[in-house]
């Protein structure tokens, strides 16, 4: 996965599995823990400016959203971001073009624009990624969900935990406090 032959841990696990010989296979946890480990040693302070870096650009993309309670999730709220991450903001909106007419306003980039559609407990849900283009050529995925799913809590397919992430005020405050703190939970068998 560090070296993205796979994307995602499922795969991962198996074509490991596979070149092994074995049929265990640890949890999506245990792989994090341990892919946040080698990023660590391969990256090393390189990887804490990264972070630094990627949590400064998500404050000033939530900034632009301040009126959508722009919640920061994935690897950059977690702390675990490594090289070729990018950065995940939720938002809820009832009209989802006018988010993305605030991102160009504040003067952010949308390079794509694609809906997409999962059905969860029986019925559809709806969302649109934007991809945005930084100034100092980060990514930052926005997701726009309708705002009746702003209460909605889900759980973390890697960690287990709720995917709480981060609001505006709670990243200004990190980032005044504790900008490299890590958000991961004790371990579970997922």
């Amino acid at each position: 996965m560090y070296t993205r032959v796979a994307e995602e841990y499922k795969q991962a696990k198996e074509l490991a599995g596979r070149n092994l010989g074995i049929n265990s296979m640890p949890s999506n946890y245990e792989v994090a823990v341990e892919l946040d480990i080698l990023a660590e040693e391969v990256e090393g302070d390189d990887r804490s400016k990264l972070i630094l870096r990627l949590r400064e650009d998500a404050l000033g993309v939530m900034k632009a959203l301040a009126d959508f309670n722009p919640r920061l999730e994935g690897s950059v709220w977690r702390g675990t971001a490594r090289k070729g991450s990018d950065i995940d903001i939720t938002v809820h909106a009832s009209i989802p073009e006018k988010v993305m007419a605030r991102l160009g306003e504040a003067g952010f980039n949308i390079e794509s624009a694609k809906e997409i559609t999962v059905t969860k407990q029986g019925s559809p849900r709806r969302s649109i990624h934007l991809t945005v283009r930084l100034e100092d050529g980060e990514e930052a995925e926005v997701v726009v969900r309708p705002k009746e799913e702003s209460e909605e809590v889900t759980r973390c397919e890697i960690f287990g935990d709720p995917k709480r992430g981060l609001t505006l005020p709670e990243l200004e405050n990190l980032m005044r406090g504790d900008p490299l703190r890590k958000f991961i939970p004790r371990s579970r068998r997922i």
